[in-house]
């Protein structure tokens, strides 16, 4: 026995059944009741209707309990280096006391003070050498005067 979809609804049309209608492009339509066949002229979209096999489907009804919930996948964690750490290195770390890993980290600060006091003492020192270096020559600042050119006479009038 050949049964046809609800082109509206998607029920079942049995044989001796229902209507056919055929559009201008000539794609034929087949409608179990005049109700459904309404509805359609009207341009209704079928997953708006409650009775619709298109809207139970959306709204997940009728759907039998026996089908379980399916399981969700559970993350796993995984470690990964850090660029300028090795993963080894990250799980000693993580590994560590506290206190001993408060200790290395004071150590560090006052490495990194300490390193920092000398190149600003460096760089004292340098800038002291080259304004001695510029005392020496005399009072000469710019290019012009250090290549021998007349100092500008400053104006006295006013």
């Amino acid at each position: 026995m050949r049964t046809y979809d609800d082109s509206f609804s998607g029920q079942k049309i049995y044989p001796g059944k229902g209507k056919l209608y055929v559009r201008g492009d000539s794609k034929i339509f087949r409608f179990q009741s005049g109700k459904s066949e309404s509805l359609f002229l009207q341009r209704k979209n079928p997953r708006r209707i409650a009775w619709t096999v298109l809207f139970r489907r959306q709204h997940k009804k009728g759907i039998s309990e026996e089908v379980a919930k399916k399981r969700s996948r559970r993350t796993v964690k995984s470690q990964r280096a850090i660029v300028g750490a090795s993963l080894d290195v990250i799980k000693e770390r993580r590994s560590m006391r506290p206190e001993a890993r408060s200790a290395a980290r004071q150590a560090a600060i006052k490495e990194a003070k300490e390193k920092k006091q000398a190149s600003a003492a460096a760089k004292k020192a340098e800038k002291a050498k080259n304004a001695a270096k510029g005392q020496a020559g005399g009072r000469i600042t710019s290019k012009a005067g250090a290549k021998g050119a007349p100092v500008k006479v400053a104006a006295k009038s006013r």
